[in-house]
């Protein structure tokens, strides 16, 4: 398996293109799933899965992919974007999203697919790929998150504290100084509160912590949706609900644990250098288990997938799967 030489100029994302079919999935529950496919119908499938938990897909996302190459697939995990109810807690844990995604799979008569997921997309894309690993062509995956203890008292806890200490300061207002000590406990009571407004702030500043540490530019590059009230709440209590809940696996390193389930499957990883909410340690330790995966360290990015050296090691990386 041969992964092409990086070369200048940086690629660039394809042009905008809108779906050719959409729709809302039934489930066994509550939920209703919004999908879309876009690109080329006979294409190569591809599944896309965004971050978060309680993050969505946006158009944008359809640009790593060559249409004429893709038929792009992406939908919005349960509780988030247009999925149905908003914001639902209800029956949503890592296992029931990877059975929609094989009831997605089945309906959009797919046998096998390439995977792409960047984030909480990365943690979702590995662990559908242990658990159904015939259905996965390829994975390319982008600021791997393992979702452990460690990595998650990094980031709201102590340490990304001490890289924006600016952005800290206005994470931790909302929360009385004497719960400080938990503060993913101390957000837990409130998001999951009946005090509307008091859930909505803080619904915003658990976002927007998020969205203030993505880039290397720091908290001035924050994306707007982060502080947008309606994105934030869905983000916030879905996000903070799969954290408590250590993302409902059964371990603690339960990806690294099973990672032999998948090193079979070609695997691209685009990882930042200065990475602060999924630090790099966590793709370094998972490709030392996983040494046939490739390592693509961006050396001036930092989480988003907007920064030019991701965009350019995704487009890449879509570009290497289509031709497996």
């Amino acid at each position: 398996m041969a992964f092409p030489t990086p070369v200048e100029p940086r690629r660039e994302l394809y042009p905008e293109i809108e779906p050719f079919a959409s729709g809302w999935m039934t489930t066994d529950g509550v939920h209703e799933i919004y999908y879309e496919e876009s690109g080329n119908p006979q294409g190569r499938p591809v599944l896309v899965l965004h971050g978060g938990p309680g993050g969505a897909v946006n158009p944008g996302m359809r640009r790593y992919f060559d249409p004429a190459q893709y038929r792009i697939i992406m939908f919005d995990q349960r509780g988030c974007g247009q999925s149905r109810p908003h914001a639902s807690l209800e029956n949503n844990t890592t296992w029931t999203l990877i059975e929609d995604i094989e009831r997605l799979r089945e309906r959009c008569g797919v046998d096998k697919w390439v995977v792409f997921g960047g984030s909480w997309g990365s943690t979702l894309s590995m662990a559908y790929a242990i658990t159904h690993p015939e259905r996965v062509l390829a994975l390319v995956l982008r600021g791997i998150f393992l979702l452990t203890r460690k990595e998650l008292h990094w980031f709201y806890q102590d340490g990304a504290s001490m890289i924006f200490p600016d952005a800290w300061e206005r994470f931790v207002a909302p929360i009385p100084e004497a719960e400080r000590g938990d503060l993913m406990g101390a957000y837990y009571k409130r998001l999951i509160g009946d005090d509307v407004a008091d859930r909505e702030r803080c619904a915003v500043a658990w976002s927007s912590w998020e969205g203030e540490t993505v880039s290397v530019e720091g908290p001035n590059a924050r994306p707007d949706k982060f502080a947008e009230p309606e994105f934030a709440v869905a983000f916030a209590r879905i996000e903070n609900w799969f954290f408590t809940n250590a993302g409902f696996f059964p371990e603690d390193g339960w990806i690294v644990k099973n990672v032999d389930r998948m090193r079979h499957i070609p695997c691209w990883i685009a990882q930042g250098r200065f990475d602060v909410v999924t630090p790099i340690a966590s793709a370094w330790s998972l490709h030392r288990a996983w040494p046939e995966a490739k390592l693509d360290i961006v050396a001036d990015a930092g989480h988003a997938s907007s920064e030019p050296g991701i965009v350019d090691s995704l487009v890449r990386a879509t570009d290497w799967a289509a031709g497996l």
